[in-house]
C-alpha cells in the first residue's frame, strides 16, 4: 500500500511538474505577450471606401490577433516618406508598411537605412534581407466578375473606367473581357482611361461619356475614386466596384466588387517577424490565400450567376486552371497565347502592352 501511494505522490508530482513545464514553456515562447508597434504609411486616408481603407482594416484585424500598436500617417507623399518612416523609428516601431507603388525608391533606401526593421511594401517590386513587398492575383477575381458581368448583361456593351494603361489594369481589363466572353461571345468591353488613380471629377467625366457614347448597362471600375459607382447608380444601371464592398451605398446597383482582405496576407507575415522567420522576398498571392474575394452578388443578379461563379472560383483555388491559359487573341486578330501555353508571371506583371479580343480601347 506504501509503494502504491509513493508511486501515485510520483505520478502526480510528474503530471504537475510536465503542465507546469509546458505552461513555462508556452508563456516563454508567446511573441505575442508583449505588444509589437507597427507603423502603416497610406497613400490615402483610412476611410477612402477604397484602396486605403482595404489595407487599414486589414492590420487592425491583424492588430487584434497579434496584440500590434499601430501608427498611421494618411496621404503621404513620396517625398515625405523617409521622414514618415524616421519618425516611426524613434517612436520604437519594428514593423513598417507602405501601400502604394509610388514610395517603391524610398522603401529601398529606408530597408537599407534601417536593417533592424522589417519592412513590407505593398505592390512593389524589390526585396531584401528586410524587405518584402506583396499583392495578390487581382485579375483571377477580376475574371469572376467579368463572368457576372457577361451573364447579367443585356445590351451585350459592358463599361470599364480604367486609371492608367499599365500591366496592373491591362491584365485586369483582359480577364476581366475573358470572363465577359467565357459565357457571353458577343458581348464587348469598352475602355476608357480615368489617367489618374484617385481623380473624382476625372473619373465621374470617363463614366458619363462612356454610358453617353454606348449603349451601356454594366459599368465596371479599376479606380479609386468612387465616382463610377455614382454615376452607374445615377444612370440606373449596374456597376462592379473595387478594392473594398461598397454594396450598401448602392443596393440597387453594384452587382459585386473585386475586392481586398489584407488580414490573409498581413497576419501570417507578420507572425513569422515575432518569430524571428522573416524572409525578405516578392510576393503575388494566389486567390486561394484569400487575399482577394468577389463580394456578394446584388440581390437582383440574375439567380444562375452564383453557380457559374462558384465552380469557376473553385478551380482558380485548386490551381487546375488559370486565366491566361491558352488559346487567348488579342483585339487585332492575333494569336497571343498558343493552346496549351500560359503567361509567364514576368510578362503578366511587366509587359501586358496588349488586349484580348472583345476589348475596345475608347480613346
Amino acid at each position: 500500500m506504501k509503494k502504491i501511494i509513493i508511486t501515485l505522490v510520483i505520478i502526480i508530482a510528474a503530471i504537475i511538474g510536465g503542465i507546469f513545464f509546458v505552461n513555462t514553456y508556452e508563456s516563454e515562447t508567446d511573441v505575442t505577450k508583449k505588444a509589437t508597434k507597427v507603423g502603416v504609411i497610406l497613400n490615402g486616408f483610412k476611410d477612402d471606401k477604397s484602396w486605403s481603407q482595404s489595407h487599414y482594416e486589414g492590420i487592425m484585424k491583424t492588430a487584434e490577433e497579434l496584440n500590434l500598436d499601430i501608427i498611421f500617417e494618411e496621404y503621404v507623399a513620396a517625398e515625405n516618406v523617409l521622414d514618415v518612416v524616421e519618425n516611426f523609428v524613434e517612436n520604437d516601431c519594428e514593423i513598417i508598411i507602405a501601400n502604394s507603388a509610388i514610395y517603391s525608391e524610398q522603401m529601398v533606401e529606408a530597408a537599407k537605412l534601417y536593417p533592424e526593421i522589417f519592412f513590407f511594401h505593398a505592390t512593389g517590386t524589390s526585396s531584401g534581407k528586410n524587405l518584402s513587398t506583396f499583392f495578390g492575383r487581382m485579375y483571377q477575381i477580376r475574371y469572376l466578375t467579368g463572368i457576372a458581368a457577361g451573364l447579367h448583361t443585356k445590351t451585350n456593351e459592358i463599361g470599364y473606367a480604367a486609371a492608367f494603361p499599365i500591366s496592373e489594369v491591362n491584365r485586369g481589363i483582359n480577364a476581366f473581357t475573358l470572363g465577359v466572353r467565357s459565357v457571353n461571345p458577343e458581348a464587348k468591353v469598352y475602355v476608357k482611361w480615368i489617367n489618374s488613380w484617385t481623380d473624382d471629377t476625372a473619373a465621374a467625366n470617363v463614366a458619363e461619356k462612356l454610358i453617353s457614347d454606348h449603349n451601356i448597362d454594366i459599368l465596371a471600375m479599376h479606380s479609386d475614386s468612387l465616382e463610377p459607382l455614382r454615376v452607374a447608380d445615377d444612370h440606373g444601371i449596374m456597376s462592379i466596384g473595387y478594392n473594398i464592398d461598397n454594396h450598401a451605398m448602392y443596393p440597387a446597383t453594384c452587382l459585386t466588387s473585386a475586392i481586398w482582405d489584407w488580414e490573409k496576407f498581413y497576419t501570417p507575415h507578420i507572425l513569422k517577424c515575432l518569430q524571428g522567420k522573416f524572409y525578405g522576398d516578392n510576393y503575388w498571392e494566389r486567390s486561394d490565400t484569400g487575399i482577394m474575394d468577389i463580394a456578394p452578388l446584388s440581390y437582383n443578379a440574375k439567380l444562375e450567376i452564383a453557380d457559374v461563379i462558384e465552380a469557376e472560383r473553385e478551380r482558380l483555388d485548386n490551381g487546375t486552371y488559370d486565366v491566361f491559359y491558352g488559346p487567348i487573341y488579342d483585339n487585332e486578330g492575333n494569336l497571343r497565347i498558343a493552346e496549351g501555353e500560359t503567361m509567364t508571371d514576368n510578362a503578366m506583371l511587366n509587359e501586358f502592352d496588349w488586349y484580348v479580343e472583345g476589348v475596345v480601347i475608347d480613346e
